[in-house]
């Protein structure tokens, strides 16, 4: 179980995002990214229950560094103010759709699916869900999935048909996503409880078949590549 320290430490880095703060209170910093590693390592046994694939990830190869990348961002703040964790095969970096996990005071959500990715994966489960389109269909619609997850996130749709598919398509909504991603926010409180733990789990298990047909179509392809 997450401790409240970690709602405190986040707010205190939010208004305080510089380096000598930073590193004034490294110590509980540390302290708080190991809590919330022996976390997401909880949560992958509880994910591979039900989906097998991630059983041997590590842990730090999920977890997201608090340090931001700012060469391109008008943001020149250090530090996210946030943890955030990517359950996925292979890694975080590794291209495939996984689970996350969001820690921030008072935007704190699960999510899954792809975010970004490249052309040709991108362009494979394109292909896959316009093979199968009954099939995503149901995934998405299924009442299990709806529980948790409204709608596929509509962050950069384009507006018509994807290059190399059919305008007719009855369902070229589904196609023109560029990322394939779900989320569902949860309350502060509900993070710093025993509640979590199976929050994550009932949420994850809904997710579970929306991940598998998006890697079973980047998986296709890479077959097909080699």
């Amino acid at each position: 179980m997450l401790s409240k320290n970690i709602f405190q430490y986040l707010s205190d880095l939010t208004e305080n995002n510089y380096k000598e703060w930073f590193h004034e209170n490294k110590p509980a910093y540390q302290v708080l990214r190991i809590e919330f590693e022996q976390f997401i390592a909880h949560t992958i046994a509880s994910i591979a229950q039900f989906d097998n694939s991630v059983k041997s990830i590590e842990p730090k190869k999920c977890i997201f560094r608090i340090n931001r990348d700012v060469r391109f961002s008008k943001d020149k703040s250090p530090y996210k103010t946030n943890f955030g964790g990517f359950i996925v095969p292979g890694g975080k970096s590794a291209g495939y759709a996984g689970y996350y996990i969001h820690i921030e005071p008072g935007n704190c959500f699960l999510a899954g699916g792809i975010y970004m990715p490249p052309p040709d994966r991108l362009k494979a489960v394109r292909t896959e869900i316009y093979e199968n389109a009954e099939d995503f269909k149901k995934i998405i619609n299924s009442k299990k999935f709806k529980k948790h997850f409204k709608e596929i996130a509509s962050e950069g749709k384009l507006k018509t048909a994807p290059k190399g598919f059919p305008k007719d398509f009855e369902d070229i909504d589904l196609l023109r996503h560029k990322h394939y991603t779900v989320a569902k926010h949860i309350k502060d409180d509900i993070v710093t409880s025993e509640k979590f733990a199976d929050e994550i789990t009932e949420t994850f298990k809904a997710l579970y078949p929306f991940n598998a047909f998006i890697n079973e179509a980047i998986n296709y392809q890479l077959s097909l590549d080699e």
